[in-house]
């Protein structure tokens, strides 16, 4: 029997799609028979199947997957109510532009058994709804529902071929029982005609323009976000930041390792607020969101703000502008590499002279700097405890060097990214949107993605993630460390305890600095945790008592418990260190430089 849900598999996997994350319902009959069948008959030509008992952690898993390989992947859900439990999942693969597939089940259309798959259950009729896929269009770069068998593989490939294209982002497919139950003729398609849509470059006009206004500047800023995902576009900047000396990168925080922090240019990463926004006569913005946020810093009313971008208007966002006077759509590595070539070929001279000689000195100075401050501030406090900075320090240098770090540490993000100081394509991914808990199952998925691109095995490389108190337990921690113990997913997690969400605090001072709210504690403001809930062991229960789990809260118990961590995790295991914060960054774990940058 070859239905159109076996269909449905073949086309996922002629595509690419190598993982389905599934969380099934009433809806799925067909879909339970084409698993079985596929992994009977299809062992090495099917998707693998991975059950998770939680929707958004199943998609999560899925955008972080995908966001590591640029490889689309597939979540399974149940009707309406599963496509609801997705949750702020579909907003982070979204704005973290995932390539992901969505795919739902519709309650049955016929009643009185007209077709298989007919209704069978009380439930279908109560999901039954008006329209689902409105659930989640307005955050999909396209939605559709499989209405037929025949031409089922044609939609799976027509939803993935704008998932692919820029803005990647999820799709969302729907199906009947009836529809995905049709038996059809088994048929390929040629999967040549079904690439990307591709971006190109720039013009010899817009060439010349860029190029002549970089290298005309006294104080060039670049302002990246997601430019990154593409590792080429990394060594891009780094070529041109090495060409035009002087010229200084600010990373926005967007999802990804946009530029190495051993180069001199590197300004660290910030949320839209750093003294070089105001100062810099020239902004080049590639693959941004948010560059700065005008009522707290923007850029003087003279300087040339020029804006590549696979999405320069933002078109899912409202209300964005920003006073560019350019703005381009393209692909951000092909961009740099005609500058640098126009650069080299026709301005080689004047980027040699005496005055970028000077500026790459007096930038190399102001690293060093930027760098020794960095290095004061992961001390601890005189009495034992330690903040932020400290922990994430000897984080860094216990683990290896080329780990994958999954971020969602919400305020204490700068602190994180200072420390870390990431320097490989790839190895930092953080949310890229609002919707707490991606980092659960995005650790997951960017750990399976490493490990199945390096062979399986566990081949992959070591995945750290660092989360929030707060953000942990929005991630689902019961469904996440139940999918890692049942599938063999080890990951080291970094619970950053400074009991309480400090996000809404940071809120409140940017709008009301000497109000009410500024003069009490956590509890008051109804966002403490106190008494702390003991995240590790939550973790370790929902692994079935498997999972390395551990508790720190001064330099002795951290010097001690890290390494036993990482062993932990190098030999296959899952480990939680909750780390207790306290210490000089603030008396509600929130510093100065949280809440400005």
């Amino acid at each position: 029997m070859y239905t159109a849900s076996f269909a449905f598999f073949e086309a996922l996997w002629d595509a690419g799609v190598t993982h389905v994350f599934v969380n099934l319902g009433s809806d799925h009959p067909s879909i339970i028979e084409a698993i079985v069948k596929g992994q009977n008959e299809k062992p090495d030509a099917f998707p693998r199947i991975i059950t998770c008992p939680n929707e958004m952690v199943a998609l999560s898993m899925a955008d972080g997957y995908a966001r590591l390989t640029n490889k689309p992947q597939a979540v399974i859900v149940h009707v309406d109510v599963g496509t609801q439990g997705l949750g702020a999942a579909v907003h982070n693969a979204s704005c973290g532009r995932a390539p992901v597939l969505i795919f739902a089940g519709l309650s049955p259309y016929t009643i009185e058994g007209e077709y298989r798959g007919s209704r069978t259950e009380y439930i279908h009729w109560i999901q039954d709804v008006p329209d689902q896929k409105q659930i989640v269009a307005q955050y999909c770069r396209y939605v559709g529902e499989i209405k037929r068998g025949r031409n089922v593989k044609q939609l799976v490939n027509r939803a993935l071929s704008f998932a692919c294209s820029e803005p990647k982002g999820p799709v969302y497919l729907c199906g009947a029982r009836e529809a995905m139950e049709e038996e059809i003729d088994p048929y390929q398609l040629d999967q040549s005609h079904w690439n990307p849509i591709e971006l190109g470059g720039l013009n010899a006009k817009q060439l010349n323009f860029i190029s002549e206004t970089l290298v005309d500047a006294e104080a060039p800023l670049v302002i990246t976000g997601y430019s990154g995902r593409n590792h080429a576009a990394v060594h891009a900047l780094v070529e041109l930041a090495d060409t035009i000396r002087g010229l200084k990168v600010l990373d926005t925080g967007g999802s990804d390792m946009n530029f190495p922090a051993n180069h001199p240019a590197w300004l660290g990463l910030r949320y839209g607020v750093e003294d070089n926004i105001k100062t810099a006569d020239v902004i080049l913005l590639l693959d941004v969101d948010v560059p700065w946020i005008p009522t707290q810093c923007k850029p003087k009313d003279t300087a040339k703000i020029i804006h590549i971008d696979v999405d320069p208007l933002k078109q899912q966002m409202p209300v964005f502008y920003l006073p560019a006077l350019a703005r381009y759509r393209c692909d951000v590595e092909t961009a740099l590499t005609q500058i640098m070539g126009h650069i080299k070929t026709t301005m080689h001279s004047r980027v040699c002279g005496e005055k970028f000689t000077d500026r790459w000195t007096t930038l190399k100075a102001s690293h060093k700097s930027k760098l020794d401050l960095i290095a004061s501030q992961a001390k601890p406090a005189s009495d034992g405890t330690f903040a932020c900075s400290y922990l994430i320090s000897e984080v860094r240098k216990a683990v290896p060097r080329d780990t994958i770090f999954a971020v969602e540490a919400v305020t204490n993000t700068p602190f994180v990214a200072d420390q870390i100081q990431a320097t490989l394509p790839g190895t930092w991914l953080n949310c890229g949107g609002g919707g707490l808990g991606w980092s659960g199952g995005g650790a997951l998925g960017i750990k399976l993605a490493s490990d199945y691109e390096s062979g399986g095995n566990g081949k992959g490389k070591f995945v750290c993630q660092i989360v929030g108190d707060g953000t942990f337990l929005f991630s689902v921690p019961g469904s996440v460390y139940w999918i890692a113990q049942r599938y063999g997913i080890p990951v080291l997690v970094i619970v950053l305890n400074n009991q309480g969400w400090n996000a809404p605090r940071k809120s409140l001072q940017l709008v009301h600095p000497n109000g009410e709210g500024s003069k009490v504690d956590n509890r008051a403001l109804n966002i403490s945790f106190a008494p702390t809930p003991d995240y590790a062991g939550i973790a370790k229960a929902a692994a079935g008592g498997e999972a390395w789990a551990g508790s720190a809260g001064t330099v002795e118990e951290l010097r001690r418990l890290l390494p036993e961590a990482i062993e932990a995790v190098k030999g296959g295991k899952c480990a939680i260190l909750d780390a207790h914060l306290d210490g000089p960054e603030g008396k509600y774990g929130v510093g100065k430089a949280a809440l400005v940058g």
